[in-house]
């Protein structure tokens, strides 16, 4: 799915709106499900699992699920008690594994303390991660390309791609080694021939070394209040620099400050946050073709010779 964008499409006086070119993306991804559905005739299909009551965890699966609504993928949820043992978790999620309807696997989290997240996101079919978050998947964003990808990088570098920027060489900040954002970022940012610099909270003089960077990344989120202090001040951001602010609630930027610096800088909320969304759907859409392609394969083969390839 090629999109012509441009920073003019989102962008106002160097403020990445985000919602705009998520809108943008979506309504190319809802024109492709439209066609593909019409082609194999079953939309793509999202499967949530949620376990547990957690406020936070049911309100992004609800978002979630608006959002398929709208682009025209169909999704359903299951919704666990907290007291769901691992065993019983894994069983469902072998069920949808084997389920040809289903396209998309998520299971949101944090999962309850008994039951281990590495265990879960393992036993998903890669095929159908869109959270990106399964070994095979790493091990593609490694080695092979970008199939599926963590939703919040992945929705980073659509920004950065769409600003039309030379990255070649760049050099970029990350403040963040989480395995949700820090970490697959880095590849995704190697893709692209940027040098690439991850600090986190053992990283001596930070401020020297986020004045270095043309792109910055942040995604600490300490703020819990308006009034709590900016964790990156103008001080420490390079003059033109691109700055993406992941951090939630509050972000980690002295907006109104670092703006003034930035050739371009995201706020929050309204900048990568409406992408992360996104780009779960366009994984979705992406899961969902590569399985069509492949049941077209076997089928042709059987066609053609009687039985599937073993």
């Amino acid at each position: 799915m090629e999109l012509d964008i441009g920073p003019e499409d989102f962008c106002e006086d160097g403020v990445i709106k985000g919602r705009r070119l998520a809108k943008i993306i979506r309504r190319a991804i809802a024109e492709e499900v439209e066609r593909l559905t019409k082609e194999h005739g079953t939309p793509p299909k999202l499967v949530t699992v949620l376990v547990g009551e957690d406020p936070g965890s049911k309100m992004y699966v609800r978002m979630k699920h608006k959002a398929c609504t709208r682009v025209g993928i169909v999704s359903e949820g299951y919704t666990l008690p907290e007291e769901t043992s691992e065993e019983e978790l894994l069983g469902l999620i072998n069920e949808l594994n084997t389920d040809p309807s289903v396209n998309g696997i998520l299971v949101q989290l944090p999962l309850p303390r008994h039951i281990d997240e590495e265990t879960i996101i393992s036993a998903i079919d890669p095929d159908k991660d869109v959270d990106g978050f399964s070994p095979r998947n790493i091990y593609r964003l490694f080695y092979s390309g970008e199939l599926l990808t963590s939703a919040t990088p992945q929705g980073i570098v659509t920004i950065l791609d769409a600003l039309r920027v030379d990255l070649d060489g760049k050099h970029a900040v990350i403040v963040n080694r989480s395995t949700i954002v820090g970490k697959p970022l880095v590849m995704l940012l190697l893709n692209r021939n940027i040098t690439v610099t991850v600090c986190h909270s053992h990283t001596k003089d930070l401020p020297s070394i986020t004045r270095t960077a043309d792109i910055l990344v942040t995604a600490v989120g300490r703020r819990k209040t308006e009034d709590d202090p900016f964790f990156i001040t103008a001080d420490m951001v390079k003059e033109g620099a691109i700055v993406i602010d992941v951090a939630t609630p509050h972000g980690d930027c002295d907006f109104e400050a670092v703006k003034e610096k930035a050739s371009f800088i995201t706020p929050v909320p309204g900048g990568v946050g409406p992408m992360t969304i996104t780009m779960l759907l366009k994984n979705v859409l992406a899961a969902y073709s590569f399985q069509m392609a492949r049941t077209n394969v076997l089928t042709s083969y059987a066609v053609s010779y009687g039985s599937f390839p073993s």
